[in-house]
C-alpha cells in the first residue's frame, strides 16, 4: 500500500492509529461488560479516524497516484450526518439504562444513510455506466462540497445543543431523585461535550480565517485544523476509557420543553423478567406554582411524616436512599413527596437529604466523635458514600471544611 511519509501525514497517522486502537478497545470493552456506551464512543472515535483521513492520505500521495484517487474520490470518508447522532445515542447509553436504540432513533441516522446512497450512485455512475468521471469531473472529492460541509456542521451543532439539553434535564432529575447525585453526575459527559463542541468551534474559526485571510485557505493550511481536530478526538478517547460507568437510575425526559420529568422504575415480575412499572412524575421547584389548595393540604399531611421518618427512622443513614424509596416507606407516591419536598422545605430531594446527614455529622462532632473515628467515616456512617461529596456538601451548609470546624469546636 503506498503512503509517502512526511511531517504532515506522518502526524496525523500516529493519531489516526491511535484512534483506532482505542476505537477496538473500546468495542471490546463494550461488549465484554455489555456497555451500550463503550460501543456508541467507539463508533465516534472510528468516524473521527475516518474524518481526518483524507488529508492523512492526501498527503500520503493518495490523491495523485491511481487506484488509491479514486477510492478517496468514491468512498465517503467524511460521515458528518452520523457523528452528531452517534455523541446523542453516547450521552444518553452513558447517563439513562432505560435507553435503547429502537424504530425512532433509526431516524436520526437517515441523513447519513441518504448520504451514502448519493455517493453509491455517484461510483455507479462514474465508474460502471460511464466508465468515466462525470460527477467528479471537475477533480473535487464529492466529501469537501461547501453543501456538505455546511450541512454537516449545522448537524454537529444541533445534536450538541441536544445532547447538552439531555444532560442539563438529566442533572435536574438526578437531584430531584436520588440522595447521592454527586456520584453520578459525570464531569465527563460536561467534558465530552465541550471538547465535541470545541471541534466545531475550530472549524468555524478556521472558516473565518480563510474568508479573512484567503492565503490560509489552502491544503497545508487547512492541515492545522485536520491536526487540532485530531488532537481534540485523542483527548477523547484516552479520558473516555476511563470514564466507562453507566447510572443505574432509568427515566424519561421531554426535551423540548421545561415540564416535568419522569421517572421511571425497575420491579422484578414473576415471569415476565424486568420491567418498567412505574411511571412517576418529578416535579422540579423552579417550575412549581403553589397555587392549588390541594398543594397545602398534601404539604400539611406529608412534611410532618417526612420528618418523622428520617429524624427517628435516620433514613438518611442509606447511602443510596431514593424518592422512591422514601416514598415506599410512607406508602405514597413518589411525585408526591417530591412536590411536598419542593414546596413545603424549598429544597430539591439531594440537598434536603443532605442537610439532614450533615446535621447528623455535626451532632457527633459536637459528642465528640472525631476523638475516636475519622471524619469520613462518621461522614460514612451518617450516610455520605464519597469523600469529595461529603466535603462539598458540609462546606456549603456551614461556610467551612470539616476540619476548620473540628478545629473550631476543639478551641471552644
Amino acid at each position: 500500500m503506498r503512503f509517502e511519509f512526511g511531517f504532515y501525514s506522518s502526524l496525523l497517522l500516529i493519531f489516526a492509529v491511535h484512534g483506532l486502537v482505542y476505537s477496538v478497545l473500546l468495542f471490546r470493552k463494550g461488549k465484554k461488560n455489555d456497555s451500550r456506551a463503550d460501543r456508541w464512543l467507539a463508533l465516534f472515535l472510528l468516524l473521527c479516524v475516518l474524518y481526518i483521513a483524507p488529508w492523512m492520505l492526501g498527503f500520503a500521495g493518495w490523491y495523485d497516484n491511481q487506484p488509491y484517487r479514486d477510492i478517496l474520490f468514491y468512498v465517503p470518508m467524511q460521515h458528518l450526518f452520523f457523528i452528531g447522532p452517534v455523541i446523542f445515542f453516547y450521552v444518553q447509553s452513558l447517563l439513562n439504562p432505560s435507553f435503547k436504540f429502537g424504530k425512532k432513533e433509526w431516524l436520526h441516522l437517515l441523513p447519513g444513510v441518504l448520504y451514502l446512497a448519493y455517493s453509491l450512485v455517484i461510483f455507479i455512475t462514474d465508474k460502471i455506466i460511464l466508465k468515466k468521471y462525470y460527477f467528479l469531473a471537475d477533480g473535487a472529492d464529492r466529501d469537501f462540497d461547501s453543501w456538505y460541509q455546511t450541512a454537516g456542521l449545522i448537524s454537529m451543532i444541533i445534536y450538541f445543543v441536544i445532547s447538552l439539553r439531555y444532560y442539563q434535564l438529566y442533572k435536574k432529575l438526578m437531584r430531584q431523585v436520588i440522595s447521592y447525585a454527586e456520584q453520578v453526575l459525570f464531569k465527563w459527559v460536561r467534558n465530552f461535550l465541550m471538547a465535541f463542541l470545541l471541534m466545531q468551534l475550530l472549524q468555524v474559526l478556521f472558516f473565518i480565517l480563510a474568508l479573512l485571510f484567503p492565503s490560509s485557505d489552502s491544503y497545508i493550511g487547512n492541515w492545522w485544523y485536520f491536526f487540532s481536530f485530531a488532537l481534540i478526538f485523542y483527548y477523547i478517547a484516552i479520558t473516555g476509557y476511563a470514564n466507562s460507568i453507566e447510572t443505574k437510575v432509568p427515566f424519561r425526559l421531554h426535551l423540548l420543553n421545561d415540564k416535568p420529568s419522569l421517572l421511571l422504575q425497575y420491579a422484578n415480575l414473576p415471569n415476565t423478567g424486568t420491567e418498567f412499572i412505574e411511571d412517576a412524575e418529578i416535579i422540579e421547584f423552579e417550575n412549581v406554582q403553589t397555587q392549588a389548595r390541594e398543594d397545602d393540604s398534601l404539604i400539611a399531611v406529608w412534611k410532618p411524616a417526612i420528618k418523622q421518618l428520617l429524624e427517628e427512622g435516620k433514613a438518611y443513614e442509606d447511602p443510596e436512599l431514593s424518592l422512591t424509596q422514601l416514598a415506599k416507606a410512607l406508602k405514597t407516591n413518589p411525585s408526591v413527596l417530591s412536590k411536598v419536598i419542593n414546596q413545603g422545605f424549598g429544597q430539591n430531594f439531594n440537598d434536603f437529604i443532605n442537610d439532614y446527614r450533615i446535621a447528623a455529622v455535626k451532632q457527633k462532632l459536637q459528642a465528640g466523635e472525631y476523638k475516636t473515628q475519622t471524619l469520613l467515616g462518621i461522614a460514612y456512617d451518617c450516610g455520605f458514600n464519597s469523600k469529595a461529596t461529603f466535603n462539598r456538601a458540609f462546606k456549603k451548609a456551614t461556610g467551612v471544611t470539616p476540619k476548620e470546624w473540628v478545629e473550631k469546636i476543639s478551641s471552644d
